[in-house]
């Protein structure tokens, strides 16, 4: 229990939305009076009810959420846009308070949240730096010490004497993570801000709360970079929607966090083609790992086909296209690849296609078919009919690769240069 620094016990955020006046400060008050005495609106028009001009909505940004942070462990807080993860991170670091529950924090915190916060923007950079270090009770002196230290790693030396309100965001939050990473706070908080430096100086920062984390420090971190979070992190909880979903082992709560960001991965309605007497009752990908796509790794293609007789002659041809442009990325028949064509037996045939390696970059994508007699008619082609998502590129060694990849598919290359 001694080692604990960060306990977290029902720990809930409610958010009243639309609670606003409609008047002027007078009419605002005299409601005001009216509601404390259980009166009716006294500007409410006959007939009209008076309940949405005082009753607003709420959401709830954390909802029950409990856990204990150890010392020297590094916490990865994953979870989709909205899942509560900032909200935490500022009541952790005292931005704002609780609706309710308790949290009880041993040392002090350095927190780096989303760009504009913990820095003044009409002091320069030099008395931003000097102001947190006695934001964090430190005095002149060991600030000074670290002085040059922090300059150096956030690379802002010619602006050090510049108002921050000039600073570009990139320099901003490389500034903003040097003090903080630097000041030596007991607790470390980061939010997804890395994503605004670019590939050298989040390598950099990664590497820098590594350090402070083998220094026995405590270190919060928030990001969609899952590979940083496998990385770095020796622990992880999934927020969902204000409540915590899952927590444990890194590798377990990234995994069951991605599964659940893959929609269901088979079209809702049967394909009928009567014509043919047949159906096509589903299509899937991957689907002994739940619709995971792994990029470099096989992937499995199935088309499950109800038949009412056989059909000796039939291309089924796969389509996958990039979801943001509808561009197609990648076509594939039997005829095609295998000089084969498909036949299909009454009952029940499973039309399986095996990528050896599908090598697609992170984003968003789907799969649709084409089923066709060749030259002779087009039965049917829909390119949306299921929709997957790949997390993070995986290298062909196995790396993670954490920089901006440009383009949808990666091909296997190498590099070179050769001296005449």
């Amino acid at each position: 229990m001694d080692d604990i620094v960060i306990s977290v016990e029902n720990l809930s955020k409610k958010y009243d939305l639309g609670v606003i006046g409609t008047g002027t400060f007078s009419k605002d008050l005299n409601r005001w009076w009216a509601n404390l005495r259980h009166k009716p609106d006294p500007y409410a028009k006959i007939g009209e009810s008076d309940h949405g001009n005082r009753v607003g909505k709420s959401i709830m940004a954390l909802d029950d959420v409990s856990f204990n942070v150890s010392r020297g462990e590094v916490l990865g807080i994953i979870g989709r846009n909205g899942a509560g993860k900032s909200t935490l991170l500022k009541i952790l670091s005292q931005v704002t308070a609780p609706s309710s529950g308790k949290v009880k924090i041993k040392g002090r915190i350095g927190s780096l949240l989303e760009v504009g916060t913990g820095f003044h923007p009409e002091l320069t950079g030099r008395e931003n730096l000097f102001l947190n270090g006695a934001i964090l009770g430190m005095s002149k002196a060991e600030v000074s010490r670290k002085f040059d230290e922090i300059v150096e790693f956030a690379g802002v030396e010619k602006f050090i004497d510049t108002p921050v309100k000039r600073y570009s965001s990139g320099m901003y939050v490389r500034l903003a993570f040097a003090v903080a990473a630097h000041l030596e706070p007991e607790i470390l908080i980061v939010d997804e801000v890395l994503a605004v430096g670019d590939a050298e100086f989040q390598k950099k920062c990664l590497g820098k709360m590594s350090d402070v984390a083998h220094e026995g420090r405590t270190v919060l971190f928030v990001s969609h970079n899952m590979g940083a979070v496998k990385n770095l992190c020796t622990k992880a909880i999934l927020l969902s929607s204000g409540s915590k979903n899952d927590e444990g082992i890194v590798e377990s709560v990234v995994s069951n966090y991605l599964s659940s960001q893959v929609p269901p991965n088979f079209q809702s309605e049967p394909i009928i083609i009567n014509e043919l007497g047949l159906t096509v009752e589903s299509i899937t990908i991957n689907k002994e790992i739940n619709g995971l796509v792994i990029p470099f790794k096989p992937a499995t293609i199935e088309i499950l086909v109800n038949s009412r007789n056989d059909i000796d002659y039939l291309s089924f041809e796969v389509l996958v296209s990039n979801v943001d442009t509808n561009g197609l990325l990648f076509a594939t028949n039997a005829k095609q690849t295998k000089n084969i064509m498909t036949q299909i037996k009454t009952g029940i045939n499973k039309v399986i296609c095996q990528i050896h390696s599908f090598n697609l970059s992170s984003g968003d994508y789907q799969l649709g078919i084409s089923i066709s007699e060749p030259w002779v008619k087009h039965y049917y082609q829909n390119t949306d009919l299921l929709r997957f998502n790949v997390s993070e590129t995986l290298m062909p060694d196995g790396r993670t690769l954490t920089l901006p990849v440009y383009g949808h598919v990666y091909l296997e290359h190498d590099w070179s240069i050769d001296y005449e």
